[in-house]
């Protein structure tokens, strides 16, 4: 069975830090990238951040760059999220998501994660103005 388990939203102020972690299972890790995607009430989905595991290449949507790290243990099937500096209107559940490796990918100001083949249940982060 596959899951991947995000774990680690929570209330912030605006400037603060929160790490979020998503623990994959049921599938062959190194064979997927895997990432993140954020949803606010009444918005689509933005994707965020996201790493192949195959070799540890990490690609952001430009709004997060620089304040946000993705990282993955490979030993331990799991990928963290560490966002720093965040904003209000970062508000949003955040999902943990695995994609085909090809559609992980980042060039200049373009970046794309997905379509994903599994997603997690989506963790709550909201911060504070």
């Amino acid at each position: 069975e596959v899951q991947l388990v995000e774990s680690g939203g929570g209330l912030v102020q605006a400037g603060g830090s929160l790490g979020l972690s998503c623990a994959a299972s049921g599938f062959t890790f190194d064979d997927y990238a895997i990432g993140w995607f954020r949803q606010a009430p009444g918005k689509g989905r933005e994707g965020v951040a996201c790493i192949r595991n195959s070799d540890g290449d990490a690609y952001y949507v430009p709004s997060v760059r620089g304040r946000f790290t993705i990282s993955s243990d490979n030993a331990k099937n799991t990928v963290y999220l560490q966002m720093n500096s965040l904003r209000p209107e970062e508000t949003a559940v955040y999902y943990c998501a695995a994609a085909p490796l090809d559609y992980c990918a980042g060039y200049g100001g373009l970046f794309r994660f997905g379509p994903y083949d599994y997603t997690g249940q989506g963790t709550q982060v909201t911060v504070s103005s």
